[in-house]
């Protein structure tokens, strides 16, 4: 006969099992309801620039569609410094509930990885990449009385001057200060580098005279343009954007393979529900459809916007590796101090 132990561990096996199971069952269950009933509060939106610049300026076109699409506000909140990774590490350190999201940028996701700096999240695991939003070529603009207004002549400038010609960037490590090394190092020349923390000091500054010139953001950059405050020289992909049809790009003028653009996106902590993952995927795609969204994102320069999480996931991946690339060839050192 066997011991009463032996004989009730069968039966405490089932048990156990079905513990297991029903709590298994219970937790799916609840993420179902909870993906079902998202969002049912106000969302943050971390941006990792001051506002006035392109990068705010996305962000809040998609916020006040996404805020009239779901009934919750989503509330902007600007954490400016460190080319993005303040507000990046943010969201990489906020529950993956769905109601703390960030705008992806490439800084904090592509260039200061491709620097091999030490940061306080991993790039590669610590986001859920969500949908692209916009790539925007840099513009290199001038302040209306600067010496060249053309980059022929702004090249002889700088040879004639090295060392004294002020450009001033979103930050140390931005794609702006990139676009600012690239120029240097293709020209065989050199400047007076000023970082800012983010595109909206820059362009006030640039306007007043207190810098001369800029690599700029299309988004951040075009109403000034347009208003006649600020002079557009070059663009900075390989080919014109729609928005800038005559506006020269840097290869175009002699800087063969000159490509310096920035692009954003949506993104949340890791591990967030695929469910909301593809919920604010497909409402901001519906968004991007709209014609009058789509004018909006033209103003500011930003195209090629939409896709799935996978596909902007490995858009990350590819950019991250292209700018390794070119901070490998270019033989780029960028102190983010």
């Amino acid at each position: 006969m066997l011991s009463p132990r032996f004989s009730h561990s069968p039966f405490k096996h089932l048990i156990a099992c079905a513990v297991v199971i029903f709590g298994i069952s219970s937790i799916h269950t609840q993420a179902i309801a909870q993906s079902k009933s998202w969002p049912d509060k106000p969302i943050k939106l971390f941006v990792g620039f001051p506002p006035g610049g392109g990068s705010d300026a996305v962000a809040r076109i998609i916020a006040i569609n996404l805020s009239q699409m779901w009934g919750q506000q989503v509330v902007i909140d600007n954490r400016g410094g460190a080319a993005g990774t303040i507000a990046a590490d943010l969201v990489a350190k906020s529950p993956a509930d769905g109601y703390t999201l960030g705008l992806a940028h490439v800084n904090a996701l592509s260039i200061i990885p491709a620097l091999g700096q030490k940061m306080s999240y991993n790039a590669a695991t610590d986001f859920t990449p969500i949908v692209l939003l916009g790539i925007t070529p840099n513009i290199l603009i001038a302040n209306v009385d600067a010496p060249a207004k053309n980059v022929k002549d702004l090249v002889a400038y700088l040879k004639q001057n090295p060392g004294k010609v002020s450009f001033g960037s979103a930050g140390n490590g931005s794609t702006q200060h990139l676009a600012y090394e690239l120029f240097m190092h293709m020209a065989g020349t050199q400047a007076l580098h000023i970082p800012y923390k983010g595109s909206g000091p820059v362009l006030v500054d640039l306007m007043a005279g207190h810098i001369t010139y800029a690599f700029e953001t299309m988004a951040a950059a075009t109403p000034h343009i347009q208003s006649g405050k600020v002079i557009p020289m070059a663009q900075t992909r390989t080919k014109r954007s729609a928005a800038y049809p005559n506006l020269p790009t840097m290869d175009q003028l002699g800087f063969v393979g000159f490509e310096a653009t920035a692009w954003y996106g949506l993104m949340g902590p890791a591990k967030l529900d695929p469910a909301i993952v593809q919920k604010i995927n497909t409402d901001v795609n519906t968004i991007l459809r709209k014609p009058e969204v789509q004018a909006k994102m033209a103003e500011v320069g930003a195209e090629d916007g939409g896709g799935t999480p996978a596909a902007f996931s490995k858009f990350i991946t590819k950019d991250r590796n292209q700018w390794a690339k070119l901070v490998k060839d270019a033989h780029l050192q960028v102190d983010l101090n």
